[in-house]
């Protein structure tokens, strides 16, 4: 088997996503060394579960894998995307291309998954969003996704009476795409959306957003975010009392046990 300097599969945890390249021919790989590239957050929103501890998680399980595969060593390189999707693809196409990296993984967000996934279509040919409309022969879709990580909360507590809701929203792709099947499970379950508002990636303050949410008077306020905005979106929450006016605070995104640590004890 030799694993070539195209990709063939983007692999894709909701906001991550890993592009591989494997071709089922002749016995050699590549340039003789198997380059896994990490291509992550290292400062921005969702560098706390990604970033540095990404690029640690992969050299890890490379050691785990005893450093080589197929007879050839395994060498780890690291960027950051900066969180935009022009970027990570720009980086990508020329680690692919020049620097003769054979799989890239973390990425980060959805729209640069999305981006990827173009991008390793056009790199090697296959049909044209992730795990649906966006799914190609040159990728595959592991772990939770936006649907999973909706459904699971919005439905429970839809059945506990909690169904009028209002999002806080990451503008950005993963954000859409939370806050659409969050709604339709609430609507499903005989509930209703009250609105939404929607924050740059960006966002430090979030007084207006949760303003808007609290004058909604929706049951519940659901953060279809991520990340250190996440975080700071619910604290914000918790400092202008929406849990103690009756409104509940539903997280509808991974956060990392740290930052879980440093939210107030009241807030779920």
């Amino acid at each position: 088997m030799t694993i070539s300097k195209v990709p063939l599969s983007v692999v894709v945890i909701a906001w991550t996503a890993l592009v591989s390249s494997v071709t089922d021919t002749a016995a050699q790989v590549s340039d003789g060394v198997v380059k896994i590239g990490v291509l992550t957050d290292m400062t921005g929103f969702l560098s706390d579960i990604a970033g540095p501890g990404a690029v640690l998680a992969v050299r890890m399980a490379v050691s785990d894998f005893g450093g080589e595969v197929l007879g050839r060593p395994i060498d780890v390189v690291a960027a950051d995307n900066a969180n935009k999707a022009d970027v990570a693809v720009n980086l990508a196409r020329n680690w692919f291309d020049t620097q003769n990296v054979d799989m890239i993984t973390d990425l980060g967000n959805s729209a640069i998954g999305l981006a990827s996934v173009n991008m390793a279509a056009q790199k090697n040919p296959g049909t044209s969003r992730i795990t649906n409309e966006e799914c190609t022969p040159t990728s595959v879709h592991y772990a939770y996704d936006t649907y999973a990580l909706a459904k699971g909360t919005a439905s429970t507590l839809v059945k506990m009476k909690l169904d009028s809701w209002y999002f806080v929203t990451i503008d950005f792709a993963g954000g859409h795409s939370i806050e659409k099947d969050a709604t339709d499970v609430v609507q499903a379950g005989g509930g209703k959306v009250l609105g939404s508002a929607r924050h740059p990636t960006d966002a430090s303050d979030f007084s207006s957003y949760i303003l808007q949410a609290q004058a909604s008077k929706a049951k519940v306020v659901g953060f279809a975010t991520a990340g250190q905005a996440a975080v700071n979106a619910i604290k914000t929450a918790n400092e202008f009392g929406l849990r103690q006016g009756g409104q509940a605070l539903a997280s509808l995104s991974p956060m990392s046990i740290a930052s879980v640590l440093t939210l107030p004890r009241t807030w779920s």
